[in-house]
């Protein structure tokens, strides 16, 4: 029998770590959404009685034997500070699907979208999901590497917008630009030294696919995200200091591109 090469056996060892990788949401809302949702794959439950109570009917959703636990000794593997309220959930990533699915806009649509260039923050990557669950965004992409992957810290920040907003994966962000523009998006870049502002430059833009790139805090876009974009934009300030923490940059972006947009 021909012995497989080093580099096969390494891939599909990777694969079956991979489909088994599995984290710890904690806090009521997560852990309640994630229960009623039937497409998160569910490991093990494990409650205070006062958070049993709590939940409710979301246990039962669930489909999963409950495990009550002292909130004394609370046996989830957190981190030491994490404020599960007595609730901890192990689950399994969702698969939202491919970007072409999720993010296809069909002619007389105009979708926005909103992709991340290495926003590792859990709780930036958070708060963003669930200002795009609000403004009715499509998607919020990210990497593979270099940005928050879905985490207990993520999923609670979201407030269980995890559970419905598509957040997906991709391997290579200014690729999945030129794919985005292929499938009819402008994708504009928030960049605080533009000379345009976000408002107007969306404003001309409601009957379009629209995809929104947000760089980290302090480095901002890398040099190949800026340059694959449409069109560079800044969100206006009136004072000296014309910083906003990513999350909030993306909440006014969002907010504009959902002006007068149907």
């Amino acid at each position: 029998m021909t012995r497989k090469p080093d580099w096969v056996v390494q891939k599909e060892r990777a694969r079956r770590a991979s489909a088994d990788e599995t984290f710890w949401l904690f806090g009521l809302h997560a852990v309640r959404d994630a229960l009623m949702n039937p497409a998160r794959e569910k490991r093990r439950l494990i409650v205070t009685r006062n958070a049993a109570d709590r939940l409710g009917p979301a246990l039962a959703a669930g489909g999963l034997e409950t495990e009550i636990a002292d909130a004394r000794k609370f046996p989830a593997p957190l981190d030491p500070g994490s404020v599960h309220q007595g609730a901890a959930l192990e689950v399994r990533p969702l698969d939202w699907g491919s970007l072409d699915e999720v993010c296809a806009a069909p002619p007389g649509t105009a979708p926005v979208v909103v992709l991340l260039d290495r926003v590792s923050d859990p709780h930036n990557a958070g708060a963003i999901l669930r200002s795009a669950e609000v403004f009715g965004a499509a998607a919020v992409i990210a990497t593979t590497r270099h940005a928050a992957p879905e985490t207990g810290a993520l999923a609670k920040t979201a407030s269980g917008a995890l559970e419905r907003q598509p957040y997906l994966r991709v391997t290579n962000l200014a690729d999945t630009m030129l794919r985005l523009k292929d499938m009819g998006y402008v994708v504009i870049g928030l960049d605080g030294e533009a000379e345009d502002e976000v408002g107007p430059v969306l404003a001309t833009l409601v009957q379009a696919p629209v995809a929104l790139v947000l760089g980290a805090e302090g480095p901002g876009l890398r040099e190949r995200s800026r340059t694959t974009c449409d069109r560079l934009v800044r969100i206006p300030y009136a004072r000296a200091f014309g910083s906003l923490n990513v999350s909030n940059a993306a909440a006014v972006a969002l907010y504009a591109a959902a002006l007068g947009r149907q």
